[in-house]
């Protein structure tokens, strides 16, 4: 959040510096001062794994030209808000590099924690109570099914010792 907000305070300084210099300076004068820029950025994005989850990763590189300044043109025709204008752009562009990395990894995290979340609460209030409930059920049955067992194996001793009794009697 600090990042953001230095970001855009020095963004907000270079809006109006070129206000400025757009009010002293006439449009065509303006434009032909930046047209041709003398730095070239690249930026190299990877992925980078944090929890399980690919972020972006962004490596910043200026390719600088020997000799050359910041400053695409002339100050004979420009005035000085053009110059604290680009002055301030180039020395937020790496912050503001930055700030859309930490803040497309917070996004992407912040998206799974709630994809995690749901993932949790459905086993938590969905999936684990059905399956304690087959449990009970199962428990149930195979108790019923023992005592079933028990039952029949007591009524089968009591017609054997039966049998042999009469059998015995008869002898």
């Amino acid at each position: 959040m600090e990042l953001r907000k230095q970001v855009e305070a020095e963004l907000a300084q270079a809006l109006n510096d070129f206000l400025m210099a757009r009010a002293v300076m006439s449009t065509e004068v303006l434009e032909e001062a930046l047209m041709y820029p003398t730095h070239q950025v690249e930026l190299d994005v990877s992925r980078r794994n944090i929890m399980s989850v690919n972020v972006p990763k962004i490596d910043y590189r200026e390719k600088e030209h020997e000799g050359l300044s910041v400053y695409p043109y002339g100050f004979v025709a420009t005035s000085a808000e053009l110059d604290g204008a680009i002055s301030t752009l180039s020395g937020v562009l790496v912050r503001m590099i930055e700030l859309a990395e930490k803040e497309k990894t917070c996004q992407m995290l912040a998206d799974e924690i709630e994809k995690t979340r749901r993932r949790v609460n459905a086993l938590e209030f969905i999936m684990i109570p059905r399956m304690e409930e087959t449990i009970r059920y199962i428990t149930m049955k195979m108790d019923e099914d023992e005592r079933g067992s028990r039952t029949r194996l007591m009524k089968v001793k009591d017609m054997i010792e039966k049998r042999k009794a009469e059998s015995a009697d008869s002898i």
